[in-house]
């Protein structure tokens, strides 16, 4: 599989400027977020912390496109999210942002192979394209020996690794995970982060929600949310530094239409 060819690296591929998002209840409003201002530069690494009900969830959701502000402009590769249809976001969270979640979201009864094609499906491209894509994404995650796995023959690490192949198959610039090692045991989450570490490494733009101290650690910048609000923004100086270089031409767009 190539390596990501994203923007370079002192361009912002992400920004929000006074983005709320509010939610009616009864007789009041409920503010999630309060005029976030953010940038993220391309083969940034990331980490969003924050207590319970900080609104790290609810930005996650803005930033890869699963949910509209209510107001404030997001700009993802200086296109505004706003001005497209829904119709455009679906594709454009489907070629420019790999999810990986916390409970790892496979389909219990399919393959480790078909788990890792499925975001592939809408792509217009033939079944065998689909399945070497997929492949070289297990290889990456050192999985090529599980394909025909069902998920509930791997251990959580492997799941965990089985979600992760599936967002780096369509080789997105920016990958977004929520509690991405919640759901496993410290020397496992370790053998996860070494692989975001070596992902960010390859040119990838992560972004980690967490609220666990040393998911934040692996991270160069830490963005700390209180009640909807950025309460500080400051590079990591404990974070150790990638072992690979990244690729230095990275100058194709996140996508335009």
């Amino acid at each position: 599989m190539s390596e990501p060819t994203n923007k370079a690296s002192n361009e912002p591929v992400i920004s929000l400027s006074n983005i709320t998002k509010h939610y009616p209840m009864a007789d009041e409003t409920f503010y999630a977020l309060q005029n976030v201002n953010l940038t993220i530069n391309a083969n940034e690494y990331v980490a969003i912390t924050g207590p319970s009900g900080s609104g790290k969830s609810t930005l996650m959701n803005i930033l890869g496109c699963l949910d509209p502000a209510s107001s404030g402009e997001y700009r993802l590769d200086d296109q505004n999210v706003a001005s497209h249809s829904e119709a455009y976001l679906a594709t454009l969270r489907n070629q420019a942002v790999g999810f990986i979640f916390q409970s790892f979201n496979l389909l219990p009864r399919a393959s480790v192979l078909t788990n890792v094609m499925q975001p592939l499906v809408y792509r217009l491209m033939s079944g065998s394209s689909r399945k070497k894509m997929a492949l070289e994404a297990l290889d990456r995650v050192g999985l090529s020996d599980k394909v025909n796995s069902l998920p509930n023959q791997l251990s959580g690490g492997q799941r965990q690794r089985v979600a992760i192949a599936r967002a780096l198959v369509t080789n997105p610039a920016i990958i977004l995970g929520d509690e991405p090692t919640g759901n496993l045991d410290s020397k496992t989450t370790l053998e996860i982060m070494a692989l975001f570490d070596q992902l960010h490494a390859q040119g990838h733009t992560i972004i980690l929600v967490t609220h666990e101290q040393e998911i934040a650690d692996h991270c160069h910048r830490v963005v700390r949310l209180v009640d909807g609000q950025i309460e500080s923004d400051r590079l990591n100086q404990r974070a150790k530094p990638s072992q690979e270089t990244p690729p230095q031409d990275q100058t194709k767009q996140v996508m335009h239409g």
